[in-house]
């Protein structure tokens, strides 16, 4: 077997932005100029696939919480390790608002990764009612399927979490590693019916490819390609 691959569960919250406003309707423009307080990291977590290990990190104790400069360092090392990163969601969101608080903290691109999005895996290859981490998890999952928020409802959590509530980081830990849990098994129950996995990753020795993961089991007689 060569070297062995790493593949990275991720999953991050942010903060939300602060805004002035003319009125509730959702399709109001809002420039720049109105924006009072902009968006930032709150909080990661992940997880090397197969390890016993959830990592996490979040702002709770940062003097000031709107500098994510330590949390982006510790995610782009995890990222920078990774050949393989699994998000839900994450080509739209977590990958791309990463990127915009790397760039802003004046980061380099970590090492090129390959990245595979749940969320992208079930609308290619499913009908299924909803691609959401929490119906996916819910029909598919057995061990882990996503939590619901318990003392703080809704965007409750991330409200209280910026205000500083020691209970709030507590919950957003928990409901942020069983996320990464969550899309682990996710992740599991999904790969062999994606025929945008890329093969070149995963190799024996001799050559030989496999995209149905038997190689990785030590089942090359058994692979389906």
């Amino acid at each position: 077997m060569g070297a062995e691959v790493k593949i990275l569960l991720l999953d991050i919250e942010t903060s939300f932005m602060v805004t002035r406003v003319w009125g509730l309707r959702h399709n109001d423009f809002i420039p720049p100029s109105r924006i009072l307080k902009d968006w930032h990291l709150l909080a990661c977590a992940a997880k090397w696939l197969d390890s016993d290990e959830v990592m996490y990190m979040d702002q709770r104790n940062e003097p000031d919480i709107e500098n994510d400069k330590k949390i982006l360092e510790w995610i782009w090392n995890l990222i920078d390790e990774a050949d393989l990163i699994i998000t839900q969601n994450g080509k739209k969101f977590d990958e791309k608002k990463l990127n915009a608080r790397f760039v802003i903290q004046g980061f380099q691109p970590p090492s090129s990764y390959k990245h595979q999005d749940t969320k992208q895996i079930a609308s290619r290859n499913f009908a299924f009612s909803s691609n959401s981490l929490e119906y996916l998890t819910d029909k598919l999952c057995t061990k882990y399927k996503k939590l619901k928020h318990k003392k703080f409802p809704g965007d409750d959590l991330w409200k209280e979490c910026i205000a500083g509530n020691p209970e709030a980081w507590e919950e957003m830990e928990t409901y942020n590693k069983h996320d990464v849990l969550a899309l682990e098994e996710l992740y599991k129950k999904l790969r062999a019916w994606d025929s945008s996995f890329n093969p070149n990753l995963y190799h024996d020795e001799s050559g030989t490819v496999c995209t149905c993961w038997s190689i990785r089991r030590g089942l090359v007689g058994r692979c389906r390609v």
